[in-house]
């Protein structure tokens, strides 16, 4: 079991590397915004030679390995397909604790929360029945994956704080990485020393539901090294009982430059969770009782504790032609999670993937090209024990889960016109699932070895077309596979888990959309449409039993996804400040197809209309205030019968910031300001009228925290 004595040592170790930090001195430091300042800046008068110093001036230094904000932004929206961006300095001056601080005004994006850093992620219904982590995206940081190599994930691993901006490729487009998985990829980007904000910057902030939380980043450059480290360190009692949590995460990189054309850059990260899990309640208690935990919460002292440790490397050559990366990656975990029993399980994740891009000229014509290969693998052991309130009873199972992954992928973009590409591209995978039960308990005396082999080509077509500078406009059709992970193989029977073999889940997937910006009014939208067999779906028998998984049939999975803003006014108090009206809009349309069972039923799990308005002032480096509704009409069917829907809702909220000082930035997020009660999130079931329907997450009833931000 668990013990708070490692996280206390941690949280001091942890400490003592941002003191070495600290004592190094600071060196010159250029930052992305000085940068561009440095780019584009003119000489505005002219004064005689006699009268000033010679002055040189130098180029902003850079990193091979990690490009800044501007030259990633450029980057993706070349991706022939619906991408999405968003820049941390977005977020910064707010209270960002978990993903749906950063993803919430992402067009196509899903992601509600649940507790602590837990919440339902999902991208045109990937992992749309999936009741707790992540299944169908790819989850990157600094494009090494944090995903088991398995496909599951969580969240834990992914800082608000210790990001720089995160890349989001919906669908195929996640192909620049090997992901072609229904929900695409998310690539969560660190800060290096080169651009960082600031050598130091330093928070702290809190508020309610006993939340506190202390966030400080170092970076210094010294020569060819750089480095940076990042320590955010968060308690909370939660707003339900039962809902406590204790996270401390440890964000680090140090590249070195070899020559001008090689540096390679190692990441280090450590990761302690204790979250207590108030579990899921009936719709009428979620709804009139929503800081109440669940009655089997209580009495087992169900909890998700987890210890991660990550070694990662990415290593960059600038060739003649074209440039390789080379990512390696070591991850260990470690869990201990009483629910319906004790799970108790320690892995390791590691893989190598090497990736070549190049621009080229064919014939005259500009083609971008990207070739690459991954190979990781994952051993966990999986121990499950009897919940004797929240401590190991006797054994119920031993386990070993193995995973192999083996892909290898490309994509070209051909520009035929000046202003028109052709893209075409591929992925070749094979991957596979090994679950070992070892028996030898009363309830499973017999050892059984089980495999499952996944393979398949995943092609990819598509248009992009730039009528102007800042617009575009694309079309394109993918494959998808979905491979299960072991929460899907692996399935609860009785006092025991057993592994059910299933398909892999496969999609034809067209999109259409476009994006740009025309003087004051900027747009992202597409329109989508999947085609799935063997849509991998999960069903809840009790609500402490992890959900089974089932493959449907047919399914149809269509939306759209559209994001727009416009400034209003601008320069309306000072020069530079404006007004800006933004709008994001998900439809989700998410159907069974002449299924047998559930005829043309909507799936369950996701509300058909989520929308999120946001009217802000900006005066840029001084004062900022935004007023956000969320908005869900209809809630989500909770059944595939569609007998029960939970109510729609609406959220308002504040957010203010404003610069005391030079480099001292005081905030205010306050959120829910009507106390509205809702549900957040839930599980899936069948059928309603014939399964237990204590599956329901209240959402945080009104909040308000508050913090001071200083960069020096």
């Amino acid at each position: 079991m668990l013990r708070p004595t490692p996280f206390h040592r941690a949280t001091i170790l942890l400490f003592a590397s941002l003191a070495v930090f600290g004592s190094a001195p600071a060196f010159a430091l250029t930052t992305d915004a000085d940068a561009d300042t440095a780019a584009t800046a003119t000489t505005v008068a002219q004064v005689p030679a006699a009268t000033l110093p010679a002055t040189t001036v130098t180029a902003a230094p850079e990193s091979l390995t990690s490009p800044g904000v501007v030259q990633q932004r450029r980057q993706l929206f070349q991706t022939t397909g619906s991408v999405g961006f968003v820049d941390a300095d977005a977020y910064q001056n707010t209270y960002a604790f978990n993903l749906r601080d950063v993803l919430k005004d992402t067009p196509g994006v899903y992601v509600q929360n649940r507790y602590g850093q837990e919440l339902r992620l999902s991208v045109r219904g990937s992992g749309i029945a999936r009741g707790y982590h992540v299944r169908g995206i790819d989850l990157l940081q600094d494009g090494i994956p944090t995903n088991l190599a398995d496909g599951s994930g969580d969240f834990y691993q992914i800082d608000p704080l210790a990001l720089r901006s995160a890349e989001v490729y919906k669908g195929g487009n996640g192909l620049a990485y090997g992901a072609t998985t229904l929900g695409g990829a998310i690539n969560f980007v660190t800060p290096t020393a080169y651009t960082a904000e600031a050598p130091n910057v330093f928070r702290i902030d809190g508020g309610s539901f006993g939340t506190v939380r202390a966030s400080a980043q170092m970076s210094r450059i010294h020569g060819p090294l750089d480095a940076i480290a990042t320590l955010s360190v968060n308690r909370a009692d939660g707003f339900r009982d039962h809902d406590k949590g204790t996270y401390a995460q440890f964000n680090a990189n140090f590249g070195y430059r070899f020559t001008p054309n090689v540096e390679t850059r190692f990441f280090v990260g450590a990761y302690i969770v204790d979250q207590k899990l108030p579990g899921a309640l009936s719709l009428y208690d979620a709804l009139n009782n929503p800081t109440k935990a669940a009655a089997s919460a209580l009495s087992g002292d169900q909890a998700r504790n987890t210890r991660t440790e990550r070694l990662g490397n990415l290593t960059t050559i600038r060739l003649d032609v074209g440039r390789l990366d080379i990512a390696s990656w070591l991850i260990h975990k470690s869990l201990y999670h009483p629910i319906f029993q004790v799970l108790d399980q320690d892995g390791w994740t590691y893989g190598v993937a090497p990736r070549y891009t190049a621009n080229l000229t064919v014939a005259g014509m500009r083609n971008d090209l990207i070739v690459g290969a991954r190979f990781f693998g994952g051993n966990t052991k999986a121990l499950q024990f009897v919940n004797n309130g929240g401590s190991r009873g006797a054994q119920t199972l031993d386990s070993r889960q193995n995973a192999y992954n083996y892909e290898a992928y490309f994509e070209n973009r051909l520009f035929f016109l000046p202003t028109v590409g052709l893209m075409v591209g591929a992925k070749a995978y094979r991957d596979v699932r090994q679950y070992v039960d070892r028996g030898g308990r009363p309830a499973d005396p017999n050892y059984r070895s089980t495999r499952a082999a996944y393979a398949g080509i995943n092609p990819k077509i598509g248009l992009l077309w730039e009528p102007r500078k800042d617009v575009q406009a694309f079309i394109d059709v993918t494959r998808n596979a979905d491979v299960p992970d072991f929460g899907d193989l692996s399935q609860t029977f009785g006092a025991t888990s057993r592994f059910v073999p299933l398909a892999a889940q496969h999609a034809w997937t067209i999109e259409a959309g476009t994006r740009g910006k025309l003087g004051r009014v900027a747009w992202d939208v597409t329109g989508y449409r999947s085609l799935v067999r063997d849509q991998l779906l999960q069903f809840t028998t009790t609500a402490d039993i992890p959900a089974s998984t089932f493959n449907a049939n047919k399914t149809v999975l269509q939306g759209l996804e559209v994001g727009a803003s416009v400034d209003l006014f601008e320069d309306v108090v000072a020069t530079g400040d404006r007004v800006t009206l933004s709008q994001l809009w998900n439809y989700s349309d998410f159907r069974f197809k002449d299924d047998p069972q559930y005829g043309g039923n909507r799936i369950a799990g996701v509300p058909a209309n989520v929308l999120r308005t946001t009217l802000g002032y900006a005066w840029p480096k001084h004062f900022q205030i935004a007023a956000t509704l969320d908005w869900v009409p209809a809630g989500a069917y909770a059944d595939y019968a569609n007998t029960l829907r939970v109510p729609g809702y609406a959220l308002i909220g504040l957010q203010g910031s404003y610069e005391l000082h030079r480099g001292v930035t005081l905030y205010v997020d306050a959120r829910n300001l009507t106390n509205k009660r809702y549900v957040s999130d839930l599980s899936t079931i069948t059928d309603a009228r014939k399964a237990s329907t204590a599956m329901f997450y209240p959402g945080d009833g009104r909040s308000v925290f508050a913090g001071v931000r200083m960069t020096f």
